[in-house]
């Protein structure tokens, strides 16, 4: 067992780490009462060593840490990467790189949608995890040798899994079809917060354009507020709440205060006066500035095409051993039903040539799904010259 607490130890473990092609990340973390995530532990292995790092030492300087992430030479690796590089987004405003996600690998691989990291030791390494601290107190100190053993397993089947992936990645050919996915995990645009686009997330609830308008102001506001105290948007008010005004747009303290769902003599504190102007500058709103409602712009859906665009995914799935989510969504099967030339990911690339053309040929009449030894198999019809 290995546990960092000091700056000099991280510092000089960092350096021996950049050493090698390839590191294995994780973190524990506690958001339960906060806005933006508190790192409580760090976890990194290479192949020749693993180490925890106790993130909450008095004087630590995780600066170290940072710049080994930014290494271009060497390949950052974690499993379901987002939650972790949304962390250290939020600690330094960036991004490892390079970056490699076991799960999105693992999806290209044939081992199903979102496959957990205990599934993928179990598969690839034959071994159980020991799961007896996965819901412990990182943030409790001292940590016991029992957590931070926890905390490294989850570094060092990680390089396993890592290498058996990325070689039958290589003898697959599929290397590439990762870029899209790690594109996004990449990309700043995933982990920014910024208020004025925190509206999006509730953006199904809004029936008129004037909901959306009032709905965008106060979600602007909740999520300022949300960010400056550091604690969870539902300690401010919940969103059930923010509907419930957006769709009443009160005016005054009075009808605020007589919303069923209004914590009680809120309007009269400051937040009621500022809930108060984001209602009238959502009401101020040009309604032709406002983006339209999701169902306003939904194609309409073809439910029959819809259904058999699924089969075909499923069976392209199997067939090919990606799972289907890698593939294509629900969603993108409703646009390729509604258009044969829909902006979406699976008419592009690889998804294109593996699920793509196959999907405009059945809606075409020239792709046929039959069943032949208890599967679904696909029949291509071909003009013959007589």
């Amino acid at each position: 067992m290995t546990l960092i607490a000091t700056s000099q130890d991280l510092a000089d473990v960092c350096g021996r780490l950049a050493r090698h092609p390839f590191v294995t990340v994780d973190t524990e973390f506690l958001r339960e009462t906060t806005f933006w995530p508190k790192v409580c532990v760090i976890q990194l292995a290479s192949p020749d060593e693993a180490v925890a790092v106790d993130a909450l030492a008095d004087g630590l300087d995780l600066a170290p840490f940072f710049a080994l992430m930014a290494d271009p030479k060497v390949v950052k690796v974690f499993h379901a990467a987002r939650q972790d590089i949304e962390i250290i987004w939020s600690l330094a405003k960036m991004i490892p790189a390079p970056l490699f996600d076991t799960q999105v690998a693992a999806m290209v691989c044939g081992y199903g949608d979102q496959v957990s990291y205990s599934d993928l030791v179990q598969k690839i390494c034959r071994v159980a995890l020991d799961k007896s601290s996965r819901f412990t107190d990182w943030s409790r100190r001292p940590l016991s040798d029992a957590q931070v053993n926890y905390a490294i397993a989850d570094v060092t089947f990680l390089r396993d899994i890592y290498l058996h992936l990325t070689a039958k990645l290589e003898r697959s050919g599929r290397t590439d079809w990762l870029e899209d996915e790690m594109r996004l995990l990449s990309a700043p645009a995933t982990y920014e917060q910024k208020p004025e686009n925190a509206w999006e997330r509730l953006k199904g609830r809004a029936r008129k354009p004037r909901d959306l308008a009032v709905l965008m102001e106060i979600c602007a506001w909740r999520e300022h507020e949300a960010q400056t105290r550091d604690v969870p948007r539902s300690r401010i008010l919940k969103d059930d709440v923010l509907v419930e005004i957006a769709q009443a747009a009160p005016r005054n303290a009075e009808t605020l205060g007589n919303l069923r769902a209004f914590p009680r003599g809120m309007e009269r504190a400051r937040a009621g006066e500022q809930i108060l102007a984001a209602v009238e500058r959502g009401l101020a709103r040009d309604p032709k500035s406002l983006p339209k409602i999701d169902r306003d712009r939904r194609p309409q859906r073809d439910t029959a095409t819809v259904e058999l665009l699924k089969v075909l995914l499923r069976q392209v799935a199997e067939r090919h051993g990606v799972a289907a989510k890698m593939i294509a969504t629900v969603e993108d099967l409703e646009e390729i039903a509604a258009d044969d030339k829909a902006e979406t990911a699976a008419l592009s690339g690889w998804r294109r040539e593996l699920f793509g053309e196959k999907a405009l040929l059945l809606k075409r009449g020239r792709l046929a799904l039959t069943v032949e030894k208890g599967k679904v198999v696909t029949l291509e019809w071909r003009e013959t010259t007589p």
